[in-house]
């Protein structure tokens, strides 16, 4: 990091009017030519100096030999040259005094260890100097408003770059390209394209932190492969919460693959995507899961606060029987509910004569008469039980997009809750006068339903206070005893005894015996797991049995003893966990216990640490426990124990993964039982 000011980088980065264009290409044909190209095709007005030591002038423009030979101040280097000679450019930036570089060759921290040692070598040059790094594998910039279309991405090959108020931010550079066709096609421009590569040094979380000052941005939109410095995104997520422009995030990684590297349940079930959700959710950041929503959330967001409470509910116009009913079902697959009028909404639907008795609100036969559709909406958006109205628009928007949008956008103009359009047909008119009306308009109803659901989870940053748990000693190889030391330290006790041979004395049948070994996670694949063992003659010959068993199933795992414990009773089992995600960092587990728990996949999941309200939310969450609040008349679980355990398990510290699996929840009272434990060194 450098000690270049906010505004400083601001300018130099998102709006610099002196750009050296290092490799830059005489050839129209090269990629290397690309950003003068766009640069002048697209109007940039500032200055552009080409270094090219085999050409005296590049497209028109006088060039230069090397760096040093440009005259005067630079704000930005674009350095277009291959990998072996990034580092050397880096430096002779770096002497320049110029406060910004983007790099656009790879090669580096994605290409291996040799490549992550040459990314190393290269931020340290920049940091030496004071150059903050753009990449590598970078794209570059684009400032619509500014016109400055720095980026080699062939998009720009476009005659127009129309201007918006959404600032994109990714990690991929082709992406850049694609969401901006995209936009373009249906009236939706960016204010500017931010190609972020390996965020070597600047991230995007920083980025977005200096998009979000700009007064021409009212959204910033993510494009992520990997959380990379999730402290620096959670900054830019409480200044959009402060200044009331929200991020948007698709991130990539929902794929479960990566999940069978872990070495416990929680390992699995906490995997990189459900920690990312996590993060994303505790930040108040909107997350979409496909790249269409990414374009049409934002306008339903634009200008808006994240709503105190949402019912996940909505209401449902449309002039197509069959879309509509594809908007319901597509929407009620993610659990929102298309609803009927309320009271409020039904007298006003009754005064203006249209059926106020349906979950879907159909104008089929009203047709798209701007009045009428002005009087729905009008109706619809007086419910108290829903979140957002969605009109959905038949075969008319194709062929008479103003007759079938113009009510649409007469009676958005009023306050109230948000309105929002699904367009069955292709119907590119009628988006673009959507999109100019500022009214979010989906060309799927599963990318409806995407972008609902995200306002409806949206909520505002929760504020994550530092966990103090008390310190806990382990040795360097921790099994299960040692395990639920950790946990009695945080008030989890539960009765157990360690054997060799001999029963201990004083126990309490009937008693499961396991295997003791830190190298043993899955007892129960071993066999290392006997239940209701009656009396001490059982529990001798099970322990023989046992050691045998581990020993041919695990020859090569080290057996440290045996655990005996009373046998638990309880009302449910489940599991909770704890684990450092390597990229949103420490997240706490509820979920279904039991071996079965990573078939169920019945969990909640959140930054840790969290209170006892965040623990009890997490409760509600997970289905398997529903009984245990007296859910037709079953007897209630000590849900009260289960949330102080599930907080004091979330404020541990210096521990890389931890679980309990099953805790056994009792009765009122009775609080809950450690059955199983598991713990893995920070």
């Amino acid at each position: 990091m450098t000690s270049l000011t906010p505004t400083l980088l601001n300018q130099a980065l998102l709006n610099p009017r002196r750009i050296a264009l290092i490799g830059a290409s005489a050839d129209e044909q090269r990629l290397t030519a690309r950003p003068q190209r766009y640069l002048r095709r697209h109007g940039f007005a500032g200055e552009l100096f080409p270094v090219n030591p085999r050409a005296a002038e590049v497209l028109g423009e006088r060039a230069y030999a090397t760096l040093a030979d440009i005259p005067g101040e630079i704000d930005f280097a674009y350095i277009l040259l291959g990998t072996d000679n990034v580092e050397a450019q880096v430096t002779a930036v770096a002497a320049r005094g110029i406060p910004v570089a983007c790099i656009l060759a790879d090669g580096f921290a994605e290409a291996g260890p040799q490549g992550a040692a040459l990314q190393a070598r290269v931020l340290a040059a920049a940091q030496a100097g004071g150059v903050r790094l753009l990449g590598p594998n970078s794209m570059g910039i684009v400032n619509s408003h500014a016109r400055t279309a720095l980026t080699t991405n062939a998009a720009l090959e476009a005659d127009a770059l129309p201007p918006g108020r959404v600032a994109l931010v990714s990690q991929s550079g082709s992406m850049m390209g694609a969401l901006l066709s995209r936009g373009a096609a249906r009236g939706l421009g960016f204010s500017h394209l931010i190609g972020t590569g390996n965020e070597a040094d600047l991230t995007a979380g920083e980025i977005s932190s200096l998009l979000l000052d700009d007064p021409q941005v009212d959204v910033v939109a993510l494009f992520l492969e990997a959380i990379r410095a999730p402290e620096q995104l959670a900054t830019a997520a409480r200044k959009a919460r402060d200044l009331g422009k929200p991020i948007v995030a698709l991130k990539l990684g929902r794929s479960p693959f990566g999940a069978e590297l872990a070495t416990s349940h929680t390992g699995a079930l906490a995997g990189s995507d459900a920690a990312a959700e996590a993060f994303f959710r505790a930040h108040g950041i909107l997350r979409v899961t496909m790249l269409e929503a990414l374009l049409e959330l934002p306008l339903l967001v634009a200008g808006r606060r994240p709503p105190a409470h949402t019912h996940r509910a909505v209401s449902v116009m449309t002039t197509t029987g069959g879309g509509g009913a594809l908007a319901v079902d597509a929407l009620g697959v993610l659990g929102i509910e298309a609803r009927k009028p309320d009271a409020a909404a039904a007298a006003k639907l009754e005064a203006a004569s249209l059926n106020a008795h349906s979950r879907l609100l159909d104008m089929t036969l009203a047709g798209t008469r701007p009045d009428r559709v002005m009087a729905a909406l009008d109706a619809l958006r007086a419910a108290e039980d829903t979140d957002l109205v969605l009109a959905v628009v038949g075969s008319s928007a194709q062929f008479r997009p103003k007759d079938a949008v113009g009510g649409i956008v007469e009676g958005a103009k009023a306050p109230g809750k948000p309105v929002a359009a699904f367009l069955a047909p292709q119907a590119e008119a009628s988006l673009r006068l959507l999109a100019e009306s500022g009214i979010a308009a989906f060309r799927t109803a599963e990318s409806a339903a995407d972008c609902i659901n995200a306002f409806c989870n949206w909520q505002a940053p929760r504020e994550i206070q530092p966990a103090t748990p008390p310190t806990i000693a382990l040795p360097d190889y921790p099994d299960e005893a040692d395990a639920r030391e950790v946990f009695a330290a945080l008030g989890l006790a539960s009765p157990f005894a360690i054997m060799q041979d001999k029963p201990p004395d004083g126990l309490r049948y009937p008693v499961a015996l396991k295997i003791l070994s830190p190298d043993l996670a899955h007892k129960t694949e071993v066999g290392g797991v006997a239940l209701n063992i009656p009396d001490e003659a059982a529990l001798r010959e099970a322990a023989a049995a046992m050691r045998a068993r581990v020993s041919a199933a695990a020859p090569g795992a080290r057996i440290t003893g045996l655990l005996v414990q009373p046998m638990a009773k309880g009302l449910a089992e489940a599991i909770l966990g704890f684990r450092q995600d390597p990229e949103v960092g420490p997240v706490v587990l509820l979920g279904a216990g039991g071996v079965l728990s990573e078939l169920h996949r019945d969990v909640a999941l959140r930054l840790a640490p969290v209170d006892l309200a965040e623990a009890h939310a997490m409760i509600a969450e997970v289905r398997a426990l529903k009984p245990l609040t007296g859910w037709r008349n079953l007897p209630k679980g000590d849900l009260e124990a289960l949330a102080a355990a599930v907080v004091a398990v979330s404020r541990l510290t210096g521990i890389a993964e931890a679980e309990i699996n099953p805790l056994i929840v009792g009765r009122p009272g009775e609080g809950v039982t450690v059955a199983d434990a598991w713990v893995v060194r920070g």
